[in-house]
């Protein structure tokens, strides 16, 4: 019957410590007490069970079907879920789920002997910040009835999609749109970074960026690689969304890519980010370049 109050009184005894202003500080109530004061602060750990773990990765994999084990941890532990990659990779084998994905090639634009070419300048650049370099490219999507060109601008730093367009016509008017989307809504660049398309080496888009001051850079003639940026977004893009769906019209495709784009900036994590999010980087090292910017 002692003993039993006894661990009734100790029990009670962290309720029994006061925060608000008195004549004994914390540390001597818990001395009195015979507490750790470490104990107050205590939250205790959730455990979720195997069954718990699981349907969280199933709900995930319904959610984002094209993560693979990597970025389904990543999620998980957002989601305060304390488990590890091998526990993640051991459960998801045992439900069956595997990334979906798909892979076709990839298009390019045809340069004009006519147009002035410019050389390539991100060779050996340390891209450090956001707005550092912009890159462009134009590639083709397959609907009901033809093919659609989809431009599109990508900070290089973050890997945010700035601006993009859809459209039935693959000219100097579609880029020129897509230039000025970006331009209106963020900091300019400081180097504009194509390939040798005809659409990027008119005199209608080269003199736009020539008038803001903006350095323009061109990758060399077949290398795609130096372009690899947005040719990595083009990819995920479309083994993760595009290819995985038939479009009857341009409208029901550009719906889709809008969702996927506000999901890719927002939502997904990026691997070479150190699984950050694209949109979290680019504000990011916004900021951190305003407060440099103050402090000089």
């Amino acid at each position: 019957m002692g003993s039993s109050k006894l661990k009734q009184s100790i029990d009670l005894k962290p309720i029994t410590v006061h925060s608000s202003p008195s004549s004994l500080s914390i540390n001597q109530q818990c001395q009195l007490l015979g507490i750790n004061r470490s104990g107050l602060y205590y939250k205790p750990r959730v455990n979720h069970t195997k069954q718990t773990i699981k349907n969280h990765i199933t709900k995930v994999f319904e959610e984002i079907p094209i993560y693979g084990e990597k970025k389904v941890h990543k999620q998980l532990l957002e989601d305060a879920y304390k488990v590890s990659l091998n526990t993640v990779v051991r459960y998801r084998q045992e439900l069956g789920l595997q990334a979906v994905l798909a892979v076709k090639p990839i298009n390019t634009t045809t340069p004009i002997k006519a147009h002035k070419k410019y050389s390539y300048k991100l060779r050996g650049l340390n891209i450090s910040h956001a707005n550092h370099v912009w890159s462009t490219d134009i590639t083709y999507i397959k609907i009901a009835g033809g093919m659609v060109c989809m431009a599109a601008i990508i900070d290089w730093h973050s890997k945010v999609v700035l601006s993009y367009k859809i459209s039935n016509t693959m000219d100097s008017q579609l880029v020129m749109n897509v230039l000025n989307e970006a331009l209106e809504k963020y900091p300019h660049p400081e180097i504009f970074n194509t390939d040798q398309g005809s659409q990027y080496t008119s005199e209608v888009h080269t003199q736009r960026l020539k008038k803001l001051g903006i350095t323009i850079s061109m990758d060399g003639r077949g290398r795609a690689t130096d372009n690899i940026c947005i040719e990595r977004f083009w990819r995920s893009a479309k083994v993760e969304r595009i290819y995985l769906n038939a479009y009857q019209t341009i409208n029901e495709l550009t719906t889709d890519v809008d969702d996927y784009i506000e999901f890719y900036n927002n939502r997904r994590f990026h691997q070479t980010l150190d699984y950050k999010k694209p949109m979290d980087v680019y504000q990011e090292s916004i900021k951190l370049n305003q407060n440099k910017k103050k402090a000089s």
